[in-house]
C-alpha cells in the first residue's frame, strides 16, 4: 500500500493595488495651478463682454449692474434710427463674395501648387510669403489710384477686391498644404476608371478637402467682416458704409450714445459668434491637416 503525499501551493497574495500618483508625483502640476490662471483668463474675456450686454439691454439713464428691466430701444434705435440695416446689408454682401472668391480661386491654385512642378514655384510661393510681412496701410495709396482710375471708389467692389487680394496668399500656402495630405493615388485610380483631372478633383479631392474650405473660408469672414481700414478710406457715402464704419460714426464729438453704440456692437458680434459656433468642429481639424506637409 503506498501512500501519496500531497502539497498545496501556497496562496498567491492578491495583486497590490496600484498607489495613486496623485500625489505622489513631484512633476504632476497642481490643479489650483491650472484652473486659477484659467478662471483669471475668463474673466478678463468675459467681462466686456458682460458690459456690452449691459449696456444694450439696460434702460437709458441706469446704473444697475443687471439689465432688468430689460429693453430693446437702443437696437431698435441703432437698426433704424442709425441706418445700421444698411450697413448690416453691405457687411454681408462683402463678406459673402470675399468668401466665395478667395475660397474659390485657393482652390484651385492651391492644387496646381501641390500637384504640379513648373518653374519659378519655390520663388512664386516666396513672395506670397513675403506679401503678408505689408501692411494693409502701406497699400492704401496705390488701391487707392488704382479704384479711382478703374472706377471702384465708393463700390462695395473696391472692399471685396482688396479683402481678396489680401487674403489670398495665406488661403494658397494652407489650401496647398491640404492638398498634398490627400494621397494623389486616389487621383489615379479614378484616372484610370475614365476621369479626367477635373472630374477626379471634383470626385476624389474635393469631399476631402471639407476641413480646409472650412478653416480658409472662416478666416476670410472674419477679415472681411472686422475690415475697418479698406471700408473707411474706400467708401465715401453713408449707404455704402459697413458695420465697423458705422460704429465709428455713432462716436459723437461731445457725446456717446453707449447704449446704441453697444447694441451696434452687439449686432457687430452675433454674426461671428455664429460662424464660428458652426464651423468650430472643422476648424482645428482643418489648421492641423493645412500645418503639416505631405
Amino acid at each position: 500500500m503506498s501512500l501519496t503525499m500531497t502539497t498545496s501551493a501556497p496562496p498567491v497574495p492578491p495583486a497590490a493595488r496600484p498607489r495613486s500618483r496623485r500625489n505622489t508625483d513631484p512633476r504632476r502640476t497642481p490643479r489650483w495651478a491650472i484652473y486659477v490662471p484659467l478662471a483669471l483668463f475668463l474673466l478678463f474675456t468675459l467681462v466686456p463682454f458682460y458690459w456690452i450686454l449691459l449696456f444694450a439691454f439696460r434702460e437709458a439713464g441706469s446704473t444697475a449692474l443687471f439689465p432688468w428691466p430689460m429693453t430693446l430701444e437702443h437696437f431698435s434705435t441703432v437698426w433704424n434710427g442709425a441706418g445700421f440695416s444698411v450697413f448690416f446689408k453691405n457687411s454681408v454682401i462683402i463678406a459673402v463674395l470675399t468668401v466665395f472668391l478667395s475660397t474659390t480661386i485657393a482652390l484651385f491654385g492651391g492644387y496646381a501648387l501641390a500637384r504640379f512642378s513648373f518653374r519659378g514655384k519655390g520663388v512664386f510661393m516666396m513672395l506670397m510669403l513675403c506679401t503678408q510681412f505689408i501692411p494693409g496701410a502701406m497699400m492704401l495709396i496705390p488701391l487707392f489710384d488704382i479704384f479711382r482710375a478703374t472706377f471702384l471708389i465708393n463700390t462695395l467692389w473696391s472692399i471685396v477686391v482688396a479683402d481678396v487680394v489680401f487674403h489670398l496668399p495665406l488661403s494658397l500656402m494652407l489650401m496647398a498644404g491640404f492638398v498634398r495630405n490627400i494621397p494623389i493615388e486616389l487621383e489615379e485610380a479614378a484616372w484610370i476608371d475614365g476621369c479626367g483631372r477635373f472630374r477626379g478633383f471634383l470626385a476624389t479631392v474635393l469631399p476631402l478637402l471639407r476641413p480646409g474650405i472650412v478653416a480658409i473660408s472662416s478666416f476670410a469672414f472674419i477679415s472681411a467682416w472686422n475690415n475697418f481700414l479698406f471700408a473707411l478710406m474706400f467708401l465715401n457715402s453713408q449707404d455704402q458704409f459697413t458695420v465697423p464704419v458705422g460704429l465709428s460714426y455713432m462716436l459723437g464729438e461731445y457725446s456717446v450714445d453707449f447704449g446704441a453704440l453697444a447694441a451696434g456692437g452687439v449686432v457687430a458680434v452675433v454674426p461671428v459668434v455664429l460662424v464660428f459656433a458652426y464651423v468650430q468642429r472643422y476648424l482645428v481639424q482643418g489648421l492641423s491637416a493645412g500645418a503639416v506637409k505631405g
